[in-house]
């Protein structure tokens, strides 16, 4: 179970070293086989299979998305995806409600993949364990401002920045037990792309990819074009950037 991140009073360094000098040119990683990807052609990240949630008990049940005030059974029924679901599970629902709830439900989704859920991450069954934390830590961000130096005296924060949120997703993980800047991220973990979870960072800014969905504070490649902590479609490339992951992951 993610911990949630309550308001606490944000500082430190931010996101951005003291020194930010232009990025160097870094090559396309190579990209080991059978790994999440990347790179997408499109930001179409629509899924409408079978979602699942983790209870606190451990049971894995379909999911039901909370009603949002003032909205009825039937409103929902509405928006909700007409895909079958062979498989069991809850069709995606068009409701912020997850978002905007305090506290966010671990959801599941089958195969390898992470998918987008009305603004959340649901993870993979098949992947670890820690990258499905990993995920549901990530989720706890959603909805929270971007706040430079967010999540750098601590882990919580009212709102975080660049790296304060890849920092704050994998300590979901207890991959790591203090806060890190871009910087100091580009030589944490191991080298290249990850099986599971990749990290992209420079001087000047830090994001992930986690099982094929990317944790990001910038909008770019993002129609959204939502700012602060958000789960988005991967990017066309991601140059620019030391590539790293967790050892084994």
């Amino acid at each position: 179970m993610a911990t949630l991140a309550t308001p606490a009073l944000a500082g430190g360094t931010g996101g951005v070293s003291a020194a930010s000098p232009t990025p160097a040119k870094h090559a396309t990683p190579a990209v080991p086989p059978h790994a999440a990807p990347i790179t997408a052609p499109t930001p179409n990240v629509t899924y409408t299979g079978p979602v699942y949630e983790k209870t606190a008990t451990g049971e894995v049940v379909p999911y039901q998305a909370p009603q949002a005030a003032g909205q009825t059974t039937a409103s929902i029924a509405s928006t909700a995806s007409t895909a079958s679901n062979p498989t069991g599970g809850s069709p995606v629902v068009a409701s912020p409600v997850g978002v905007t709830a305090p506290a966010k439900p671990d959801l599941l989704v089958p195969g390898t993949l992470a998918r987008y859920v009305n603004g959340l991450a649901a993870a993979p069954m098949s992947a670890p364990a820690a990258v499905q934390e990993i995920i549901w830590a990530g989720n706890q961000l959603i909805g929270l401002p971007y706040i430079y130096g967010g999540g750098h005296a601590s882990f919580t924060s009212p709102g975080y920045d660049c790296s304060g949120t890849v920092s704050f997703a994998l300590h979901g993980a207890n991959l790591l037990a203090a806060p890190e800047d871009s910087s100091e991220f580009e030589t944490w973990g191991s080298h290249g792309v990850g099986r599971w979870v990749t990290i992209f960072s420079n001087p000047g800014h830090a994001y992930m990819a986690v099982a094929g969905l990317r944790l990001d504070t910038s909008a770019a490649d993002d129609p959204t074009n939502e700012q602060g902590p958000r789960w988005r479609p991967l990017r066309q490339a991601n140059e620019d950037y030391v590539v790293r992951h967790p050892l084994g992951l």
